[in-house]
Formats: C-alpha cells, structure tokens, sequence
C-alpha cells in the first residue's frame, strides 16, 4: 500500500490519520483571497483560500454565516468568512484536551434548536489516570458578543469506557441525525479487539439523545452499561458521518494496511473488525477478506490504495446541481477531495480531484459552497465555487 508523506515516526506508530507536532501559530485573518482556475486540471470548481489555522480538525457554520473551527491544540475559533480583512477570535471555556498525536480537540456540531438554546457539541481527547487517554464527548451553551464568544455550563455528555494508553484512532466524529439523536464515531484505540468486545464502546458507533443518556429503543440497550449505547460494532478508525436525504446514516473510516470503507449504517450490524477487513495488519499478517464470513456487513466501497478519509459530508446545495445527494470526503494521504455517488443503497467513488495537500475536513457552506481545511500547521481554510 502506498502511503505519501508520512514520517518514520507516523510509521513506526503506525498512524495512518497522523500529523506532526507544531507550535501554535498566530491570529488567523481572513485574506483578499487567492483564486485558482482549475480548468486546465478538469476540476469543476475555483478554490479561494481564505485563511490559515493551527492544525485544523473541524468546523460548522454558525446560522448567521460565521464560521466555528476547532484546532488540535484547544482552541475554537470564530470566523466570519464573508468579512474581508476579519481576525479570526478564540471562544474561551474550551474543556483541557489531551493533545499529541492524533489527540486534541476534534469535531464541532450544533444542536439541531441552536438557534433557541445556543448548544454546540464538542468532542475531544481527555487525559485520564496512569497516562491513558480517550475521546469524550461536551455541550455547553455559546455566548457570541463583538469579540469572540464563551461556552458556559459544559457538561460531559459520553466518554469512551475503557481509557487506553497510546494517542491514536479516537474516532470521535459527531453527526444529528433527523430524529435529533446524538450520533459518534468512536475509535478502537488501536487496540483491535475492543471493537467486538460489548464491555467496551471502543470500535463503535453510538446512539445517544442530545442529553447523553441512551435511546430506549438502542439494538442493544437491554444488554445495560455501555453496550446500550451502541449502535453498531466492528469499526476501526471512523473518522466520517453524514445522513443522506433519505435518512440513512452513512460513515467512512480508515483500514488498516488497505481497506479503508465507506459503510451504510444498518441497526445492530457488525462491520467485523479486526475478524475481517479488506486490508491487512502492518507487520503483513493476512486478515481475512470480508466476503470469507458474510454475516458481517461489507463496506459498500473499500479503498487499496488507501484514501485516508477524513471528513465528510453529502451534498444538498444549489451552487454544484450535478453533486446534489453525492458524498464528498477529504483524503489524507490521497490529497484529494473525493465525489462519492449513492444509488439506493449502493455506492461508488464518481471523481477524485488532486488537491496537493492532505484535506482534513469538508462542510456545505450556506449558500451551498463546499469548504475545505487542510491539515497540519497553516493548514489552509478553502472555498470551492463552481468553475466560470
């Protein structure tokens, strides 16, 4: 498998999502911005950069159009995108993150009423006793004012059970669905078996109402503790979630040397990681294909050589027609962004267009341009507009 740009160090750690260490960086502003045709490549859109920020993991819109970011390190930050020359400001009350390797602060959603109970959502890596770690998930209520904003009344809704030691594969991605349940993306930690173990919520992804408690109606929330959390299992390293126009949930993640899936989300099902997957381990050790043991749910796609996705989102804008209803997904090592088609069910990678660096995160911004983070330090805040 052909992996670009990683350091020995991501190699030898084996962490495929990895990024490198860096001091934090200045104030990010926004720019007059750099526009690039992209005509001569065949890409179907224009790509403004806007800003930079320091290792940026994720961000939402807000409803007035000014954009949340959060940075690895611990910082949220505000932005409003559609004023030139504008500083981006830090919102104060971040929870303290365990932050090294893939850990830090992670996604940012909103609650479905933001706009009456001013809720957002954020999950993040917490330290834990003995140098463990794991991902957790908060709300708190965000105050905006002239300079920047505050949360208020954090509360920690869900942790990953049991803390692990080791900084990678927390997953840890963040979705509402339209019933208004909580949705997560909870990684295995790199510790394989967690995720076929129902003691664990570890290789999972989790039903949760917007309070954190657990959703009568869960597959296995008779089983008590935190299997009555559960959704579905056999997961590896979920880094994306979206729901389509028809309701259904969809989620990608990274496989381990090949392999990376994207999987439709069905109640109870196990996706059969580490049993089975379309990869193997690191050392060369076979893992059989999932076609050997069918009472696992196949990804509807699976990715040799690997993509790394992360981020994701469908699409349901006006800006870009063709692409309405089609899943678009940041590759990592792939430096792509890559166009999904969905067709009852079933799916298939569409397009794949050269981006040059690894893209972290992608959003559908309001007016139904597509933005994209770049990872690392000074990774690049972009917009894509369709091409003139």
């Amino acid at each position: 498998m052909t992996r670009t740009l990683l350091t020995a160090t991501c190699i030898a750690a084996l962490l495929v999502g990895c990024t490198t260490s860096n001091d934090a960086s200045a104030d990010s502003t926004v720019q007059t911005g750099t526009t690039a045709s992209d005509e001569a490549s065949g890409r179907p859109f224009s790509t403004t950069e806007i800003t930079t920020f320091d290792e940026p993991w994720a961000m939402t819109f807000l409803p007035d159009g000014r954009l949340l970011v959060t940075e690895k390190r611990g910082r949220l930050r505000l932005l409003d995108v559609a004023a030139t020359g504008a500083t981006a400001t830090s919102i104060s009350g971040v929870p303290n993150v365990a932050y090294g390797g893939q850990g830090g602060l992670g996604d940012v959603v909103l609650h479905p009423e933001f706009a009456s109970n001013n809720l957002v959502y954020l999950s993040y890596a917490e330290a834990g006793s003995g140098n463990t770690r794991g991902a957790a998930v908060a709300r708190a209520r965000l105050t905006l004012d002239g300079s920047g904003g505050a949360l208020s009344q954090l509360q920690v809704i869900w942790r990953q059970v049991p803390k692990l030691s080791g900084q990678g594969h927390y997953g840890h991605r963040l979705a509402f669905g339209p019933d208004g349940h909580l949705w997560i993306t909870s990684g295995e930690r790199q510790e394989f078996t967690p995720a076929q173990d129902m003691a664990s919520n570890l290789g999972k992804i989790v039903r949760l109402n917007d309070d954190g408690s657990v959703p009568a109606d869960n597959p296995f929330a008779k089983d008590g503790g935190v299997a009555a959390q559960v959704w579905t299992l056999g997961h590896r390293n979920p880094l994306g979630i979206a729901f389509d126009a028809q309701g259904r949930l969809w989620n990608h993640e990274m496989g381990p040397r090949g392999g990376d899936e994207l999987n439709l989300v069905e109640r109870g099902a196990n996706y059969g990681y580490p049993i089975v997957s379309n990869g193997n381990h690191y050392d060369g050790r076979d893992i059989p294909d999932h076609d050997t043991r069918p009472e696992f749910n196949a990804p509807r796609i699976s990715w040799t050589p690997v993509i790394s996705p992360a981020g994701f989102v469908i699409y349901s804008g006006s800006r870009f027609p063709d692409w309405r209803g089609d899943g678009l997904i940041g590759g990592l090592s792939s430096k792509a962004l890559v166009r999904v088609e969905f067709d009852d069910g079933t799916a298939r990678e569409a397009a794949r267009y050269d981006m040059g660096e690894r893209i972290r995160e992608v959003e559908q911004g309001p007016d139904g341009d597509i933005w994209l983070l770049e990872d690392g330090k000074d990774g690049r805040l972009l917009r894509l507009t369709p091409a003139s």
